[in-house]
């Protein structure tokens, strides 16, 4: 696993023993996201960080998650007026994920497990607490780009980028179909500035983007296969599940720094 690890690091492509749970995990990621109508980046961020560097995990996350958040962006009518609504938010999260992607880069591994560890069990606590507000429209103004510029600045820090955008996109009166355009929107500009971001720092190599690409099969099956299951089971207590399950593997996470 040490060989492994190396291998990943230096960029080049993957130990075969690595095959299998990289497979797995795509899979999962985006069987999650079939369901939920998001998680994937949060979920194999989580995972792959047991395995290899945090910087790595965000590298061959890059092309799967662009690609299924492309879609999902494009699902509706609504791309214009969600673009024209939220313009100001995505250009604060691009800056921001570009700007702190060298956190990612250059904490200590065990730091960067132990801050994406309190970014997920943060996010799992409060969307099972699920608090209902709203954001009215002359405190949405200027609370967008101040949201857009925290979530640039904690995906570039720890490669996950549901808050605090997720929250507050809940709370903007979207209709439901807008809402799944508006995180995928969210969602598709976070991944591009944090390729981005990567690329800057020569942390995002030919060889990664290669096996980055091919993710993007068992990504879309997983993706697939929670679409046809979402109809015949409990939405809700699937996602109270994920995300007790997100906040164990926060904890994980969180402790490494101190075994």
């Amino acid at each position: 696993m040490v060989e492994s690890l190396k291998i990943l690091h230096q960029g080049r492509f993957v130990n075969e023993q690595l095959y299998i749970p990289l497979l797995l995990i795509f899979i999962l990621a985006g069987f999650v996201k079939g369901v939920t109508g998001m998680g994937l980046p949060t979920v194999a961020m989580g995972l792959l960080g047991m395995f290899m560097p945090l910087p790595v995990a965000a590298a061959l996350l890059v092309i799967p998650s662009f690609v299924t958040n492309v879609l999902q962006l494009f699902t509706g009518p609504s791309v214009r007026l969600i673009i024209r609504r939220l313009w100001l938010m995505m250009l604060l999260i691009l800056a921001g994920t570009v700007a702190a992607s060298s956190l990612l880069i250059s904490i200590h591994p065990a730091w960067s497990a132990f801050g994406l560890g309190v970014a997920l069990i943060i996010y799992a606590a409060f969307a099972l607490v699920s608090p209902s507000f709203t954001v009215p429209e002359a405190r949405e103004r200027w609370l967008s780009p101040v949201i857009g510029g925290v979530t640039g600045v904690i995906t570039g820090a720890t490669g996950v980028f549901v808050m605090p955008a997720v929250p507050f996109l809940q709370s903007l009166r979207l209709s439901k179909d807008q809402l799944v355009q508006a995180l995928g929107l969210s969602f598709t500009v976070s991944t591009v500035a944090l390729a981005t971001g990567l690329y800057l720092h020569d942390a995002f190599k030919v060889e990664q983007f290669s096996l980055s690409f091919l993710s993007i099969f068992p990504a879309l099956a997983g993706m697939w296969f929670g679409q046809k299951v979402r109809a015949r089971i409990s939405a809700r207590l699937f996602r109270q599940c994920f995300l007790l399950f997100l906040i164990v593997l926060g904890i994980e996470l969180i402790s490494r720094p101190f075994i």
